[in-house]
C-alpha cells in the first residue's frame, strides 16, 4: 500500500475482531510512526502499549468512574465546546455513525452504550497511550509534534491491515490510565489510540467522514491562472 492509498482509504475504526495483535507488528507500526517530523528534532512523544489484563483494568476503571459520575480528568487543558461550523461537523459525523448503527435519536440506552464504548477503548485489543515530556507542557509545538506522530501511527497501522481510532475518551479518566500503565511523572498523557484488526461486520466501520473541498481549505497566492 502506497502513502496516497493509505491516506485516501484510512478511516476511524470503532469495532474490532477479538484477535490479538502480535508485538513484532506493533513494533513495526511504531517504528514508522516514530519517523514523524518534530520541531528541532525534539521528538517529545512517549508511547505506552497496553493489551490483555492491563488494558482490561483501564477499561473497568474508566467505566466505573464514569458511571459513578466522577468528572473527567485530563492532564492537558480541556477544550471548550465547539460552535459554528465546527459544531456542525461534529454533529454531522455523529449522525453518520448513529445512522450506520441504527441508533434512533430517542434511544437513550443505546446512545449511552455508544458513549461508554469510547471509554472502553471501543473494546480494541490494543490501546496505545500517547504522552509527551512534561517539561514541554506549556510548549504548544510539542502538542503539534505529538499529534503529527499520532497521525503517522494510524497511517502506518492502516498500511499493515490494522484499524485504529484516535480516542480522547479513553484517557478522560487519566488517573486510572496513569496508575495502571505506571506512567512516569515526567510525562503528560495527551490521548490514546485504540487499535486492532477491523471487524468488517461492524456497521460504524463503514462510515467515512466528509471532507471540505480543497478550495474551502486552501488559498493560493502568486500562482498563474
Amino acid at each position: 500500500m502506497n502513502v496516497e492509498q493509505a491516506m485516501q482509504e484510512r478511516r476511524s475504526i470503532r469495532g474490532f475482531k477479538d484477535q490479538p495483535v502480535p508485538r513484532p507488528l506493533l513494533e513495526e507500526v511504531i517504528a514508522l510512526g516514530n519517523r514523524a517530523p518534530s520541531s528541532m528534532n525534539t521528538q517529545p512523544w512517549h508511547l505506552h502499549v497496553l493489551t490483555g489484563a492491563p488494558l482490561e483494568k483501564v477499561r473497568n476503571g474508566n467505566t466505573e468512574r464514569m458511571l459513578a459520575g466522577v468528572p473527567p480528568s485530563r492532564e492537558i487543558e480541556d477544550y471548550a465546546a465547539y460552535e459554528g461550523e465546527h459544531r456542525k461537523r461534529q454533529i454531522e459525523i455523529a449522525v453518520q455513525l448513529f445512522e450506520a448503527m441504527g441508533i434512533e435519536r430517542h434511544d437513550a440506552e443505546r446512545r449511552q452504550d455508544w458513549v461508554m464504548r469510547g471509554f472502553r477503548q471501543f473494546d480494541a485489543p490494543v490501546s496505545i497511550v500517547v504522552c509527551f515530556d512534561r517539561a514541554l507542557l506549556d510548549n504548544t509545538i510539542a502538542h503539534f509534534d505529538t499529534g503529527a506522530m499520532t497521525y503517522g501511527l494510524v497511517l502506518a497501522a492502516w498500511s499493515k491491515g490494522l484499524g485504529a481510532v484516535i480516542n480522547g475518551q479513553g484517557i478522560m479518566q487519566s488517573p486510572v490510565v496513569r496508575e495502571v500503565a505506571n506512567i512516569p511523572d515526567d510525562q503528560v498523557i495527551l490521548t490514546c489510540v485504540a487499535l486492532g484488526w477491523p471487524d468488517e461486520e461492524f456497521e460504524a466501520n463503514s462510515v467515512v467522514s466528509r471532507r471540505r473541498p480543497v478550495e474551502n481549505v486552501a488559498r493560493f497566492l502568486g500562482f498563474e491562472e
